[in-house]
C-alpha cells in the first residue's frame, strides 16, 4: 500500500495510529450521534441535517487544503462518522426499511460509488487521492461506508441476536481476517483496505451502543455527553502525538 508515486496523498498512511483513530472516530461518531437524536431530542432527520452541514464543511476545506492536515482530516472522519449514524438510523428506523434492507441498500451504492470512481479514475487508491476530483469520491465512498457499518452493526447487535458483546467479537474476528489476509496472501491492498475500513465502523457502532445503552438492553448506560467529550479528547490527543506518515516503514492494516 506505499507504491512509489511523484504525487502527495491527501489522506493519512495507512500506519497503526491511522486503525488506532478510526476506531475511535466511529465509536464517538455512533455515541456522538445518538447525544444529538435522541438525548437532545432533535429526531434523527433534524440531526442528520446538522452533522450533513457539518461534514459538507469539513470536506470543503480538506478538499481546498494544498497539504494534508490530522486535524482538517479527521474531523471529516467524525463528520462522515456521526451523520452515517443518524442517517442509517433514520432509514432503518423511522422510514422502516430495517436495517438489512438498509444494509443491502448501503452497500449497493457503496459499490456503485466504487465503479464509477474507478471508471472516472482508473484508481481507488488511497494513495491516489491527491485531487479535488479523487477527493470528491473518496469522502462520498467513505460517506456510504460509514453509514453501511452503523446499519451492520446495529443489525448484527439486534436483528442477528448476538447483543454487544457478541457483535464486537465477530467484527474483530473478522477485522483479524482481513490483517492475516494482508500479512500471508497476495490479496489487493485496495480490496483490503476497504475491507478493514468498512469494518471498523459496525465494530465502533456496538461497541459505542454498549457504552451508552441503558442496563436492561445489555448496555453500561454511561453519559453519552461525557463518553463523546472523552473519545474526543482521546482523538485529538492521537491526532497530535501519533505519526500519520511512516516514510521510512512498510504501511500496515
Amino acid at each position: 500500500m506505499n507504491p512509489n508515486t511523484s504525487h502527495e496523498s491527501k489522506v493519512p498512511e495507512l500506519v497503526l495510529s491511522f486503525w488506532i483513530i478510526k476506531i475511535a472516530a466511529t465509536t464517538l461518531g455512533e455515541i456522538g450521534g445518538d447525544a444529538v437524536s435522541m438525548s437532545m431530542g432533535l429526531g434523527y432527520l433534524l440531526s442528520t441535517g446538522i452533522f450533513a452541514a457539518i461534514f459538507l464543511v469539513a470536506v470543503v476545506f480538506q478538499i481546498k487544503a494544498a497539504q494534508f492536515h490530522p486535524g482538517i482530516y479527521w474531523t471529516t472522519i467524525v463528520a462522515t462518522t456521526t451523520v452515517g449514524t443518524t442517517l442509517a438510523d433514520f432509514a432503518d428506523r423511522s422510514l422502516g426499511i430495517g436495517y438489512a434492507g438498509g444494509a443491502s441498500l448501503l452497500f449497493g451504492l457503496l459499490l456503485a460509488s466504487l465503479a464509477i470512481w474507478y471508471w472516472s479514475v482508473g484508481s481507488v487508491k488511497v494513495t491516489d487521492v491527491c485531487n479535488p476530483k479523487s477527493e470528491g469520491f473518496y469522502w462520498v465512498t467513505i460517506m456510504f461506508s460509514q453509514t453501511l457499518g452503523t446499519a451492520l452493526g446495529d443489525w448484527t447487535a439486534d436483528d442477528a441476536g448476538l447483543g454487544y458483546a457478541g457483535g464486537t467479537a465477530l467484527f474483530c474476528l473478522l477485522l483479524a481476517a482481513v490483517v492475516a489476509l494482508y500479512l500471508w496472501t497476495a490479496i489487493s491492498r485496495t480490496l483490503l483496505f476497504w475491507a478493514a475500513f468498512i469494518l471498523t465502523r459496525p465494530l465502533g457502532a456496538v461497541v459505542g451502543d454498549f457504552l451508552d445503552k441503558p442496563h436492561e438492553s445489555g448496555g453500561l448506560a454511561l453519559s453519552r455527553y461525557s463518553a463523546s467529550v472523552v473519545l474526543l479528547l482521546f482523538i485529538a490527543g492521537c491526532v497530535l502525538f501519533l505519526p500519520h506518515r511512516a516514510s521510512n516503514a512498510e504501511n500496515a492494516l
